[in-house]
């Protein structure tokens, strides 16, 4: 099984608008077709509630808060547990699947992002967990960095964050230097 991918899933579904059953159904990738096709408006709510609890498991993960992260995930796994099944349509196609035949759309989606999310945490530890810097995005992410100094979900969120504060570092420069020109006029003047 691949836990990243599925841990993936888990940042997917925070990262997501969820206004309507369009936006969950933009969720589900072309490889999940099926989902899209079969999730419905009881699924909505379900996801949502699951967004809110997940991005709490982020925020305790970021905010070095081990222990509630590690609760709130326990507690995720026991709504959306793992009853792991092997599936395939021929024999070079066997693959593992989360939960058990007939499941809904949300508990085979829940399911994989929280168990993925639960062994990220068990593999790096919850500090692995991210919130991103950029004050105006607030988007989820892994650190996958090789010393855990992530600090932004995208090179984008990094580049717009760097240049807001190389202007305002630059608007503090000029205007220190207008007040000290200022301050010499006034002296000069005297």
């Amino acid at each position: 099984m691949n836990f990243d991918a599925y841990a993936r899933t888990g940042v997917d579904l925070v990262n997501a608008r969820l206004d309507d059953l369009d936006d969950l159904r933009a969720l589900f990738p072309e490889d999940n077709a099926w989902m899209r096709d079969e999730v419905a408006e009881r699924d909505l709510a379900t996801f949502r509630r699951a967004q809110k609890r997940l991005r709490d498991v982020f925020e305790y993960g970021t905010s070095g808060r081990d222990a509630q992260a590690v609760t709130e995930l326990n507690a995720l796994l026991e709504a959306f547990p793992v009853q792991p099944r092997i599936s395939g349509h021929d024999s070079s196609d066997w693959h593992m699947h989360v939960t058990s035949r007939g499941a809904s759309v949300s508990a085979e989606y829940l399911a994989g992002a929280v168990w993925g999310l639960s062994v990220w945490l068990c593999e790096y530890g919850s500090a692995r967990f991210g919130v991103c810097a950029d004050e105006r995005c607030g988007n989820v992410y892994l650190d996958t960095s090789s010393n855990c100094c992530r600090r932004f979900c995208s090179e984008r969120c990094a580049t717009r964050s760097h240049v807001a504060a190389h202007r305002a570092r630059k608007r503090a420069a000029v205007g220190e230097q207008a007040g000290a020109a200022a301050k010499e006029s006034l002296t000069t003047v005297v």
